[in-house]
């Protein structure tokens, strides 16, 4: 739909901050009227939304890597949109972009605060909000740049189907690690070993973790992306080796309350001299450019492999984030906003 159409941008905005899981009544639907850019800004078409697990932390009245979400503003979104409106020669209508567009339509932003894209035939567009975006410059900069991966070493990922974890497998692989999957569920294992290539794969809802970990890594663990926390967190922890890293990504277990770390595993960090890290994609965005040439070369290739699911319609971001939260996604979970094309 086009801006001339429609002088109407639907929006969701934060009404209250939820204690557990998030749901409708959390979000207030308001339509106000198309938004016009200023000088240097442009208009963006809201085209896809990414809902990761992050999200439901935004909502919080504690800060976290973004400032905590303002009750009754358009709660903030990830998203990848087409400019429609310019004034800024830098970005012209029909140019893709990237950037915090909020859960709305429309938005406004100075050309500064997004980024261009520009898709490579054959590869979707979703996944340059996806794949060739955060969560492959997170998977890749963290594994190498705090797990320090040395061939030959093993590596234990967690979430290991999703966005995230399942780029982490495969890089892995690619940089010579002995790489075992941890993922809730028939379906999402088998499609790590068929499509991905991972031989080493543990069901977490029908085996038992320990057990598993003891048989797949006799000799130890060398590095732990954490993607979790909760008790196969603790697992991970107590089995590794000597001068271990643990790649803290996040954890998720936590985010809608109710799930607290075992500080006792803590202490294998001191008896093995081993190291966790935490970090933020924000610190490598100077790889960027770097790091999605190469992940774009291996998606066009057919060597990484990524899921993409897709709700239609800004009225599910709810039932987007549900699904995030109890496993029923199939990797990159998107809310499509608007149809791709020019309209």
């Amino acid at each position: 739909m086009s801006a001339g159409a429609s002088a109407i941008n639907t929006q969701w905005r934060l009404a209250s901050r939820p204690t557990g899981e998030v749901g409708r009544e959390h979000f207030e639907v308001t339509h106000s009227p198309l938004p016009e850019p200023g000088e240097g800004e442009v208009r963006v078409r809201n085209l896809y939304l990414l809902i990761p697990p992050s999200m439901r932390l935004w909502m919080n009245e504690k800060d976290t890597y973004f400032p905590a979400q303002v009750l009754g503003e358009v709660m903030t979104g990830i998203t990848l949109g087409v400019v429609e409106s310019s004034r800024d020669p830098s970005l012209a209508p029909g140019d893709y972009v990237n950037g915090l567009g909020g859960c709305q339509e429309w938005s406004i932003a100075p050309v500064g605060h997004l980024q261009k894209i520009q898709p490579r035939p054959g590869v979707p567009l979703a996944a340059y909000r996806s794949v060739l975006d955060v969560q492959g410059l997170t998977a890749y900069c963290g594994l190498t740049e705090i797990g320090k991966p040395r061939a030959g070493e093993t590596l234990v990922v967690t979430a290991a189907a999703g966005s995230v974890g399942s780029l982490v497998c495969q890089i892995g692989k690619k940089l010579g690690l002995k790489v075992v999957g941890i993922a809730g569920g028939a379906d999402k294992c088998a499609w790590l070993r068929d499509e991905c290539g991972i031989e080493n794969v543990i069901d977490y809802k029908h085996e038992d973790v320990a057990a598993r970990l003891d048989a797949l890594c006799p000799e130890g663990i060398d590095i732990a992306y954490e993607n979790v926390g909760g008790p196969v967190m603790d697992m991970i922890i107590e089995r590794l080796r000597n001068k271990g890293r643990v790649v803290l990504c996040g954890l998720v277990s936590s985010y809608n309350g109710g799930v607290t770390q075992n500080t006792a595993s803590l202490m294998q960090l001191v008896n093995k001299a081993a190291r966790m890290e935490g970090f933020l994609v924000s610190e490598y965005l100077h790889r960027y450019d770097e790091v999605i040439a190469t992940l774009q070369d291996w998606a066009a290739d057919g060597s990484l492999k990524y899921r993409i699911e897709v709700l239609d319609g800004l009225d599910k971001i709810v039932e987007a984030m549900t699904r995030v939260f109890h496993g029923k996604n199939q990797g990159v979970q998107l809310v499509k906003i608007a149809q791709e094309g020019t309209q």
